[in-house]
């Protein structure tokens, strides 16, 4: 089961389920307010969010599954297998961990505050909006209020000390990413009971865009050997 990033869709994930069909089925959320889902209120609350992403998914108990975020989305999947684990479900197998600092490392932030003109220099600053679509003023009137609810959504969020996973935790990071240090990425560690690994990528925010092979080699590695990977197995 994969989750966008702030101002993602569930097509940024197209690639990984095509490497990894047909032996993991892969399934992406679909946040509001964007794409086929244009029409509906964006979610500014990341606990909303993660609740309606919980009931959704909640009746898919019968296989294996894994979690895969990036970003904002990192922060959900974790709320996510928390809700998994409280509500006495199977665990995910594996929870991926994508360009997001842990939970306990907070910055301060209030960029969803700011003017257009500022949100769109920080979407052109990590490099993960086509550029084309951010010079265009009607594709940027679409995207703009779910980009800035997103943002408020993993601003406004505050992780709830004490509660840790039972699964296994791989962190993925960009060396030079400017929103997450190797330290406040290794920092996952602390969150879950499980064993956590660190891999490292050369790049920045959006570094799964350009080493995507070697991303969802590990992905698919991981889930392999966790028995997850035979046909029907996991989702991810």
């Amino acid at each position: 089961m994969c989750l966008p990033h702030a101002g993602g869709s569930a097509s940024f994930f197209f690639p990984v389920s095509r490497a990894l069909a047909p032996a993991v089925e892969v399934l992406a959320v679909q946040y509001p307010g964007r794409q086929d889902r244009r029409h509906e209120p964006n979610i500014a609350d990341l606990s909303d969010l993660a609740d309606q992403i919980f009931a959704a998914i909640s009746h898919l108990d019968d296989r294996p599954m894994a979690l895969l975020g990036h970003s904002m989305g990192a922060v959900l999947a974790y709320e996510v297998a928390l809700r998994m684990q409280d509500a006495g479900l199977p665990p995910p197998v594996r929870l991926f961990a994508s360009g997001r600092r842990a939970p306990s490392r907070h910055r301060p932030s209030g960029l969803h505050q700011q003017p257009d003109a500022r949100i769109v220099a920080e979407l052109r600053r990590l490099s993960g909006t086509d550029a084309a679509m951010l010079a265009d003023p009607e594709i940027l009137e679409m995207i703009i209020p779910a980009v800035r609810a997103d943002y408020r959504a993993v601003e406004t969020y505050r992780y709830e000390p004490g509660r840790r996973l039972g699964c296994p935790v791989t962190v993925l990071t960009g060396d030079g990413d400017p929103q997450v240090s190797v330290d406040e990425a290794a920092a996952w560690k602390e969150h879950t009971t499980g064993p956590t690994e660190l891999q490292v990528f050369q790049g920045g925010h959006f570094f799964l865009v350009d080493h995507s092979e070697r991303v969802i080699g590990i992905v698919a590695e991981r889930l392999d050997h966790q028995g997850a990977g035979e046909p029907h197995g996991a989702a991810i």
